[in-house]
């Protein structure tokens, strides 16, 4: 039973307020000891506090809720513990992997546009956060029902490419590249921007080669082709490593064939003009620079791409919503992307920037042109040699060191990213990355490996499986207590984390979670000569073991059964 839901419809049938409204205002007190939920009544009347007084007198309680109490201006209410904890646990035994899942989104297109690396340049540091947050929303929202496409829009057009063919050509072997292609391309890449400090004239060659490339020039498409797939192959390791995966690698060059259709379609609906030879929408009364469909010399830009592909999507999916999982210096592309689709009489309601912030490092911003990047490949090897030198030292026999050095390594590096705010900058900060200790992954982990040992422990000597069969009357300890209310709290928690787009609050949760049942472990024996207390509280811990297991793969991190 969903009781918020409950106490929406209640609520609704006493005021005026529409059941969106409720369920904006209904909040989780934040102590267990003012009720379960509470309701605030600013929205009843001039004097909230009579308001809540009038509301309780008028309310028929539903055999849910024990009580319902004023304080100051809000209805706090008292749900029934015995029913919340048989409903909860009953539910998780039921539904397992399931458990949590909705179908609010049933029937809805969602496209999830996220990581979109740049070709022939190393994964480094900074795409972790597009990468791994724009997994999670993808998940999330999967399962809120959602059919969900996530799109890897590589960036694999551009003058950049002008650069790299012109590089290439003067200063490249096939044999060095063959070698460590990334790294390689990578050093041409830098090696382009140092000359071209010198002579000027190497920019003006790359423009005319990208112009080349635009034009289907068979030598450079060929190249570009094979800078391509070189990339892609290294994208593919890292992506296997962190476990993420995309139903789509469309690119920005897949769209080339599609710009001028594109821009012919824009131009039926949207007024744009010639300046200084370029081809734009004059944004300059929304306070915005012109979007720039098509450069002096002919070529296309970022804003053509990101129109070709928006246009495109539109048609072939048919989304609710198209979500651009993109860092906050981005903000003003979309922004403008964003402002043009609308005078096309695109709803901007379905456009969404999920913006976040940058990874801050203590030697000043990476540049790629420079060739300054943390590889993000390194930082994992990093995280799991450490991970392994941990197993190493605390249990030296455990089975599978390897796989569960990598389940804990990565996890790690995952959620040093996901249980900040997006919108917040990240201090790169390798102890911190990498510590195992506090709110981390691996302490999630380690609480689930805990969890898996108990039920192991309770089968090998007690000869004691879990059952959903139990006397829930015996959960009477408010730790307990305390464990259930938050596993009954997990599904309303996907739901927030998907629709404010913000992971950290499911990781947040189940940090909570975890130190809920840390402490019921300590104060209440599990295995203990009562058989029928002992079954009850297994119950428990298998709720808890499941609900871990499913909050950590919603954020991409792998749930160890022994640590």
């Amino acid at each position: 039973m969903d009781f918020k839901q409950e106490l929406i419809a209640l609520l609704q049938k006493e005021t005026r307020l529409s059941e969106e409204e409720l369920a904006n205002l209904m909040v989780v007190p934040p102590d267990p000891k003012l009720g379960d939920y509470a309701f605030p009544c600013f929205k009843l009347g001039k004097n909230a506090k009579e308001e809540a007084e009038r509301l309780k007198g008028k309310l028929k309680l539903p055999d849910f809720v024990s009580k319902v109490e004023v304080a100051g201006p809000y209805l706090n209410f008292f749900l029934k513990n015995k029913v919340v904890i048989e409903e909860t646990l009953s539910h998780i035994y039921q539904e397992q992997k399931e458990f949590g899942k909705q179908d609010l989104g049933k029937g809805k297109k969602i496209i999830v546009e996220f990581s979109s690396p740049n070709i022939a340049k190393p994964f480094g540091i900074g795409h972790l956060r597009s990468t791994v947050i724009g997994s999670c929303l993808y998940k999330l929202h999967r399962a809120l029902g959602y059919e969900v496409f996530g799109v890897n829009h590589l960036g694999d057009w551009g003058t950049q490419f002008g650069k790299l063919i012109v590089a290439f050509r003067k200063w490249g072997s096939e044999e060095e590249l063959k070698q460590e292609p990334i790294k390689y391309l990578l050093g041409l890449y830098v090696r382009f921007h140092q000359e071209a400090e010198k002579d000027k004239s190497l920019d003006d060659e790359a423009r005319a080669e990208f112009k080349r490339l635009e034009d289907g020039d068979k030598e450079s498409i060929a190249l570009w082709e094979k800078f391509k797939e070189l990339s892609l192959q290294e994208f593919h390791r890292i992506y296997k490593i962190l476990d993420v995966n995309f139903d789509s690698f469309h690119g920005e060059g897949f769209y080339n064939n599609l710009l001028e259709p594109s821009i012919k379609e824009l131009q039926q609906k949207v007024k744009t003009v010639v300046s200084e030879g370029a081809l734009i929408v004059d944004l300059e009364k929304y306070n915005m620079p012109p979007f720039m469909l098509r450069k002096s010399d002919g070529a296309s830009t970022y804003h053509t791409r990101d129109l070709a592909a928006a246009l495109y999507r539109l048609k072939k999916y048919k989304p609710e919503k198209m979500v651009y999982v993109v860092g906050s210096e981005q903000k003003l592309h979309f922004r403008q992307l964003f402002t043009v689709l609308e005078l096309a009489g695109i709803d901007k309601k379905k456009l969404v920037h999920v913006d976040f912030g940058l990874f801050r490092f203590p030697e000043g911003k990476m540049s790629t042109r420079k060739g300054q990047v943390i590889f993000l490949e390194d930082v994992l090897n990093k995280a799991i040699d450490l991970a392994e030198q941990i197993i190493e030292e605390k249990n030296p026999t455990l089975q599978n060191k390897k796989e569960v050095a990598v389940m804990i390594g990565v996890g790690a590096i995952i959620f040093s990213d996901v249980s900040n705010d997006r919108i917040r900058d990240i201090e790169f900060d390798w102890d911190r990355m990498l510590s195992f200790e506090g709110e981390t992954a691996p302490y999630l982990q380690y609480t689930h490996a805990r969890s898996c040992s108990i039920l192991r422990k309770a089968v090998k000597e007690h000869n004691q499986g879990v059952s959903p069969h139990v006397n829930f009357e015996l959960f009477d300890q408010t730790e307990e207590i305390a464990v259930v209310k938050k596993l009954y709290g997990y599904p309303e928690v996907l739901e927030k984390s998907a629709l404010s787009y913000k992971p950290h609050h499911l990781a947040h949760y189940l940090i909570a979670l975890a130190q809920a049942f840390n402490e019921f472990y300590h104060k209440c024996p599990v295995l203990s000569e009562d058989k029928n207390l002992t079954k009850a509280r297994l119950l428990l811990v298998d709720c808890v073991r499941q609900v871990l297991e499913n909050g950590l793969n919603m954020l991409g991190i792998q749930a160890p059964e022994e640590m």
